[in-house]
């Protein structure tokens, strides 16, 4: 890689200000940008190298951020790997709670499953008691893989993740939720919790989209429901993804920022899919590129899943802490009908009232926002949307609900003035 843009905005909540400038020198792991709200977390660079410039760079939500672009010196320094086979014997024994917690803020963990809600704030022991931790197994999402690899081959560095999350989080019961398509990982799960005793249980559950949301998961699991507009800590519950729990064993045990992660590049449209730990802040055409580049079929780039992912013209868009996969789609993944066909006006059949997981009006929110009315979407609970394009996908009229839905959400980001124009 010879440079990484680092993006000052890959979390909810504040945006990070810039903490070096054009022309200084940097270390693989150095802290970029920092916030000094409590819902932030910070972001470091990746490489050792100098910084080029602080501008504006492609981002996947909101279209143009501010990043930090590092040039990387020749030969990349990377931080060294870590082997995963050391947290064989780990033990949270001599971990202080306040420790762990400093760790997450300090090393920039926020959730790698999708939200990127900074960890250190979810963790938080304080407030409303939480009873459970469920760890986020499910990866619902077609195609993707990075989070079952990581379980396969970091077990014991996820279960020490699991184990701090645990102990900052005050839990008493741990349950690991994974989806029953993926019977390995089940049975190497179950394995090393055994070996480990301590209680920690692992869960099939049916393989179903989208199980792998925070509000459906924990129905699944508990049978409890998240209050609409609540979070898990409400009902004693915090959720934690596989690769948010691996990346914090490695900022306890190792004191390692989070720089790189697992990332599935996958699709029809590339030759050589498979599993990369890659640098944040490599832009996807360079990673594609070293995956072979596109093919021929290649008609679509879409950062993230087919179902909730983005797609990205710019090819220079960088990589995020919540990038867990890059897919290429062809014409035939995309649906051959879906390809041809415009959009038509609403037949009013209620297909996306079905099978919406939270039971919303997906329509009428569309609407709402299509004709600038956003008080209208918010009275529909278009915050409650996980946006997880069910309705977009079963809509005969080809209305992309959930484009709409993401839009509005952005513009009433926008007039609250929590996220920049």
């Amino acid at each position: 890689m010879k440079e990484a843009a680092v993006l000052l905005c890959q979390h909810i909540g504040a945006i990070c200000e810039p903490v070096v400038k054009k022309g200084d020198t940097v270390a693989a792991g150095q802290k970029v940008g920092d916030s000094q709200a409590f819902v932030s977390a910070p972001v470091h660079s990746p490489v050792a190298g100098k910084v080029k410039e602080v501008a504006l760079r492609s981002h996947p939500v909101l279209g143009r951020a501010m990043a930090v672009v590092i040039v990387a010196d020749p030969p990349d320094e990377r931080p060294a790997a870590v082997d995963p086979g050391r947290f064989a014997d780990f033990d949270t024994e001599n971990c202080e709670q306040a420790a762990i917690l400093d760790a997450a803020r300090e090393a920039g963990l926020v959730g790698m499953g999708g939200a990127g809600f900074p960890t250190r704030v979810k963790l938080d022991p304080k407030g409303t008691p939480k009873e459970t931790l469920i760890v986020n197994a499910c990866e619902c999402e077609p195609y993707i893989t990075c989070d079952y690899r990581l379980m396969l081959e970091w077990t014991d560095q996820v279960l020490a993740g699991v184990r701090l999350a645990t102990k900052a989080a005050g839990c008493k019961r741990v349950i690991i939720g994974i989806e029953d398509n993926k019977p390995r990982a089940i049975e190497v799960m179950r394995d090393a919790c055994r070996a480990g005793a301590d209680g920690i249980e692992v869960m099939p559950l049916q393989t179903k989209y989208p199980q792998g949301g925070e509000r459906q998961l924990i129905r699944a699991v508990l049978g409890k429901s998240v209050p609409t507009g609540g979070i898990p800590p409400m009902i004693g519950v915090v959720v934690i993804n596989v690769a948010t729990a691996a990346a914090l064993a490695d900022a306890v045990v190792f004191g390692r920022p989070l720089t790189h992660r697992v990332v599935t590049v996958t699709g029809g449209g590339i030759d050589r899919p498979g599993n990369y730990y890659v640098p944040l802040g490599i832009t996807a055409g360079e990673l594609i590129e070293f995956c072979g580049g596109l093919n021929s079929q290649a008609r679509k780039v879409v950062m993230g899943g087919p179902m909730m992912g983005l797609a990205i013209a710019d090819m220079e868009t960088p990589l995020t802490k919540t990038s867990g996969a890059i897919t290429v789609l062809t014409k035939q993944e995309i649906g051959s009908a879906k390809f041809k066909r415009r959009q038509t006006a609403c037949i009013r059949c209620g297909r996306c009232l079905e099978v919406c997981p939270e039971r919303l009006n997906p329509t009428r929110i569309a609407h709402a926002v299509k004709n600038n009315l956003l008080d209208v979407a918010q009275d529909y609970y278009m915050s409650a949307c996980i946006e997880c394009g069910c309705c977009s996908y079963v809509c005969p009229a080809n209305i992309e609900l959930t484009g709409y839905i993401k839009t509005g959400k952005i513009f009433v980001a926008r007039q609250k003035k929590r996220m920049p124009e």
